[in-house]
């Protein structure tokens, strides 16, 4: 049960505010900053955050994709009981606490979503609905056709968000990365790497975690990536078996049912308690969850609900799904990685590390929805799949000045495990997981 924070007679807060990562101002600064409702001065918080605030009867919360939020609405003989944390379960057990768990399903929890500030007034019942406001409205094409200065910018800007975690965590803690050796989670590596030699720092703090199950691919690409490099002595492989792989434990931490989040997010699971078996002490995780909606990098195809149209002409639909005005909106959960990030964050926070995706954050989002996609694929899917390895390749050599490899785009969850095993592990119909979640509350 995390610490509550704030409790009041018609509000509680579960979220631990260690869990933020700021790195422009102080908690503090950033509560009064976000009590205020103004979107403009909330665009001014840089890193991740999840943050909520009381003001008379009216609670302000607002959260970057890095940091998830939910709240529920209980009611007391005294009025509404607004509770806001991170987890769902951190509610119920809070509902237990007090008597009031007969009101409690899990459908009824809300998620606030990424990118806005969510008002709500306590005021009783019929609760009002909520009010959202964007504070994060990145302009889109912003950038030329040139993919030399694309990749410098957008690798530029995610190195610049790496420089400002080095910053705020001691000199000597090691770093480990959740690598595979493909396209993000390689950049991430090898701007740690730059960034730590630039800084005066050993790079020998810095480690490359990879999860390799019955021999799965992962383990020789994160090794040929890094050993063309002449870096393969950061590579630390942990292999597995296929009864690391467990979905049924996976479910209830990240506290959802997507069949890509249940597979990606089973397998750094099983990654961070490998980790945390052999290294009881690590604290801080990096990984590139984020590069592909940054780039938009997903087979359009394995979603009937896409196009290539929808894709490029809706602006952060891979971040923020439908948007919170549209009808496919859910409210239980947020759209898109806004939803799906909890695979990242639930998992390594299970087993107590602190997490960083600098893809992630808005200062790097802003500079990749600058890119002008339609203008450099002209419509078609072979070129936006093959858009994002030009650019982080040529941004990685501007900033770093390393030739990053780059190898066929793969999930992480289809490296980890060769296929024929993966068919074994994971079901092929979503209901299974949808209908093993709802069984936790029955």
């Amino acid at each position: 049960m995390p610490k509550v924070v704030q409790k009041l007679d018609d509000y509680v807060n579960l979220i631990d505010p260690q869990h933020n990562q700021i790195f422009n101002m102080s908690h503090e600064e950033a509560e009064q900053i976000i009590s205020t409702g103004d979107p403009e001065k909330v665009r001014q918080i840089e890193g991740n955050f999840a943050i909520v605030t009381k003001v008379g009867q009216q609670v302000f919360m607002a959260r970057s994709i890095g940091r998830p939020m939910r709240y529920f609405m209980a009611k007391q003989v005294a009025g509404p009981l607004l509770i806001v944390a991170d987890r769902i379960d951190d509610i119920y057990e809070y509902l237990k606490e007090i008597g009031l768990e007969d009101q409690f399903r899990p459908d009824y929890t809300r998620m606030a979503p990424a990118h806005y500030v969510t008002r709500l007034d306590v005021v009783g019942c019929p609760d009002p609905n909520p009010n959202y406001k964007r504070y994060f409205t990145p302009q889109r094409n912003t950038l030329n056709s040139d993919l030399d200065e694309i990749g410098k910018a957008y690798v530029g800007a995610m190195a610049n968000e790496c420089s400002k975690w080095l910053d705020s965590i001691p000199k000597d803690e090691p770093i480990g990365v959740l690598f595979s050796g493909g396209i993000d989670s390689g950049s991430v590596f090898l701007t740690l790497y730059n960034l730590l030699l630039k800084r005066g720092e050993s790079p020998a703090r810095l480690k490359a975690f990879t999860l390799s199950i019955n021999n799965g691919p992962d383990g020789r690409q994160a090794f040929d990536f890094l050993d063309s490099l002449g870096l393969s002595m950061f590579l630390e492989v942990f292999e597995g078996e296929l009864s690391d792989l467990d979905y049924k434990e996976t479910i209830p931490v990240i506290e959802d049912y997507t069949a890509r989040d249940v597979e990606a997010a089973t397998m750094a699971l099983a990654l961070c308690k490998k980790i945390r078996e052999r290294y009881p002490d690590w604290k801080y995780l990096a990984d590139g969850d984020g590069g592909d909606e940054n780039l938009k990098s997903y087979p359009i195809e394995d979603n009937p609900e896409l196009t290539i149209r929808s894709v490029l002409g809706n602006p952060l639909l891979y971040h923020e799904g439908w948007g919170v005005d549209k009808i496919k909106h859910s409210l239980t959960y947020s759209g898109g990685q806004s939803r799906g990030h909890v695979r990242v964050y639930a998992t390594s926070g299970k087993y107590g590390f602190k997490g960083f995706s600098p893809y992630t954050l808005p200062n790097v989002i802003e500079v990749s929805e600058g890119i002008p996609f339609i203008q450099l694929t002209d419509w078609k899917h072979e070129e936006l799949y093959a858009l994002k390895g030009e650019v982080v390749q040529r941004g990685v050599k501007a900033i770093t000045g390393h030739d990053m490899p780059v190898f066929p785009k793969r999930r992480m969850q289809h490296g980890t495990v060769k296929m024929d095993d993966f068919e074994k592990v994971f079901p092929k119909d979503e209901s299974v997981y949808r209908d093993y979640f709802a069984s936790i509350y029955r």
